[in-house]
């Protein structure tokens, strides 16, 4: 678990590159590096409470502070699903930051707890992730999660039924204006 003042670093990280990319100037030095921590992150940005990007890499062997960073440039501009973000959009701009634990392959869908778990569709070279938080934002229930992460993945709905590969992990999720 990262403190909360380990959290407004990163999400502070996370404002000062975003907007240094939005505004073609060189992000801010994340600091020292050694012995930092290396986990998998997103970076999900929302615009006046809509998403308006999200990018993120399963694991990493770069420090946090520096995947992060990294993570708050690109969604800043090369999320495909979104037009890149104007500097005027900044204002109406918050973050959120989801710090990964390891995957975890499962054998049944009633190993996801919803709500706890993200969760990763795998089948020959597609792959679909949905973070933890997705299925309580749309009101999903356990079996269109997984249908959901499938057709992320560009698989059938039901490919988790017919061989797909099912991995489960965790993540401590933190944002701009959180307590």
């Amino acid at each position: 678990m990262l403190t909360l003042e380990t959290q407004q670093e990163l999400l502070a990280i996370a404002r000062g590159a975003l907007e240094a990319r939005v505004r073609g100037t060189p992000p801010p030095d994340t600091g020292p590096q050694q012995d930092r921590p290396r986990h998998g992150a997103f970076v999900t940005i929302f615009c006046s409470g809509d998403l308006r990007g999200c990018l993120g890499r399963v694991t990493s062997d770069w420090p946090l502070p520096d995947l992060i960073s990294h993570l708050a440039q690109e969604v800043a501009d090369s999320d495909p699903r979104f037009t890149p973000v104007a500097p005027h959009e900044l204002q109406d701009i918050t973050i959120e930051v989801s710090v990964l634990t390891p995957e975890r392959e499962i054998h049944s869908i009633d190993e996801i707890e919803l709500g706890r778990h993200g969760l990763i569709i795998e089948q020959g070279s597609r792959k679909g992730l949905l973070l933890p938080q997705v299925p309580e934002e749309h009101d999903w229930d356990r079996e269109t999660f997984v249908a959901q992460g499938c057709l992320k993945a560009g698989l059938p709905a039901d490919a988790w039924r017919h061989g797909a590969r099912l991995l489960v992990f965790e993540a401590q999720v933190f944002g701009e204006g959180e307590p």
